[in-house]
């Protein structure tokens, strides 16, 4: 066995290196990876690097002599009809490099504790040359609208990138209970995560707090309901776990169904539940402009979910259609 070397290929820009690694030799483990980088047998273009390190195209990776067994032959799971038919039915635009889909409410984005069923799991029914496909970020459980998903993981990793460096610009559309004042602004609240039962949860910060986040959300009131109900238009320039709706709540304006932050005791100004409106959450992400992979700036929409349009319906807010998906 001898060093060797191999070139970063235009598909794995941005990449981490350990997971570089675990992509070409996926017998390697963790550690393995990591110890040879502490002790310099891994070197980028003739520098020491860490795991961490990101790799650009063109760029050498020393690859010292590797003992691996062979790895057993994959398992190739079935194709599950039912999911490919969900997936189809939630496409809002795709091409040769990812998919863009209309998340509906109820679907988690990824596992976890008690989850058997993800938008994540739901990809092995698009698995293709590349693999199965990858989420490039998240929405809550309950949160509905645009989502992208790479098609290999080379593109997921330049869209990562991208979602990282805030050049992506993220349109959000939410009922709240109640009309905040002023009717337009900037949210600048930072926020930190809570320890408790009930799953991860996000509060704002206070003095003397440790690991708080900067939380930034831009909103504008779109209409109103005589001042009990009103429809925003979210913008987070930080993508903070539950931040819009954190944010929304600490203007005393919950969004419409959020258990979570929105006090539920009767007669609250506070209170996320109206009565005659759905309880389901009225947050949904509805536009995503994006750099895409290939070049240019993809720009897509996606139109309301059943909830949401039947409560915009009832109080008179006038939504317009989504336009048509655009790469620019």
């Amino acid at each position: 066995m001898t060093v060797t070397s191999r070139a970063v290929l235009d598909d794995e820009l941005d990449l981490r290196l350990d997971r570089w690694f675990r992509r070409h030799y996926p017998a390697l483990t963790q550690g393995a990876i990591q110890k040879m980088c502490r002790t310099g047998q891994v070197r980028v273009d003739g520098k020491r690097v860490e795991g961490a390190t990101r790799l650009a195209p063109g760029q050498t990776v020393r690859i010292p002599p590797l003992r691996l067994d062979p790895l057993p032959e994959p398992k190739l799971l079935p194709v599950d009809p039912k999911a490919r038919q969900e997936l189809d039915a939630m496409v809002l635009f795709e091409d040769d490099y990812l998919f863009v889909l209309n998340k509906p409410a109820g679907l988690p984005s990824q596992g976890g504790t008690g989850i058997a069923r993800h938008l994540d799991g739901m990809l092995e029914a698009y698995r293709g040359p590349g693999g199965r496909p990858r989420l490039v970020h998240r929405l809550d459980r309950d949160t509905t609208g645009v989502i992208v998903v790479a098609r290999t993981a080379g593109v997921a990793a330049k869209l990562a990138a991208a979602f990282r460096t805030r050049a992506v610009e993220k349109t959000y559309w939410a009922v709240v209970a109640g009309r905040p004042v002023p009717v337009e602004g900037r949210i600048d609240l930072p926020l930190v995560k809570l320890d408790g039962p009930g799953g991860e949860r996000v509060g704002l910060a206070k003095p003397g707090d440790k690991d708080v986040s900067r939380a930034y959300t831009d909103y504008r009131t779109l209409d109103h309901a005589a001042r009990k109900l009103a429809w925003l238009e979210l913008r987070p320039l930080t993508g903070r776990t539950h931040q819009l709706r954190v944010h929304c709540a600490s203007l005393g304006t919950p969004i419409l169904g959020d258990y979570p932050y929105g006090e539920r005791r009767e007669n609250n100004r506070n209170s996320a539940i109206v009565d005659g409106l759905s309880e389901q959450l009225h947050l949904h992400a509805r536009r995503l402009v994006v750099p895409h992979p290939d070049g240019g700036v993809l720009t897509v929409e996606a139109g309301l979910p059943a909830h949401m349009a039947a409560t915009f319906r009832d109080l008179g807010f006038d939504a317009p259609a989504p336009l048509a998906p655009v790469r620019r």
